[in-house]
């Protein structure tokens, strides 16, 4: 049974930071894709950052220069560092993992972790 568990969320003013981990348990395939999406009230779920097993990076452009993604392949973790905080990164941040092996797909969730930015 693969599990997600993120941490970190909280809150903070504007023009602060936040590192948010995800950890993962689980039998999971070594090449794979971790990505942290976010929703706010009203919006859709929305992709944040991505990370590939190789550290290959994207970043959606209303966060790029202020987030930055990585991962420990050893420990199963993910992180996002947070910096610049606006009150529209508010919302639930959740992590993602998904991979191919042979022909199934699969996809894993966490539970989600609340950001709440003051402005």
């Amino acid at each position: 049974q693969v599990q997600l568990v993120e941490s970190g969320g909280g809150l903070v003013q504007a023009g602060g930071s936040l590192r948010l981990s995800c950890a993962v348990s689980g039998n999971i395939f070594s090449i794979n894709i971790m990505s942290w999406y976010r929703q706010a009230p009203g919006k859709q779920r929305e992709l944040v950052a991505t990370i590939t097993s190789e550290g290959s990076t994207d970043y959606a452009d209303s966060v790029k220069g202020r987030f930055s993604i990585s991962r420990d392949n050893v420990k199963n973790t993910m992180f996002l560092q947070m910096n610049s905080l606006e009150p529209e990164d508010a919302a639930v941040y959740y992590c993602n993992l998904h991979y191919w092996k042979g022909i199934t797909y699969n996809d894993y969730w966490g539970q989600g972790t609340q950001v709440t930015v003051s402005s």
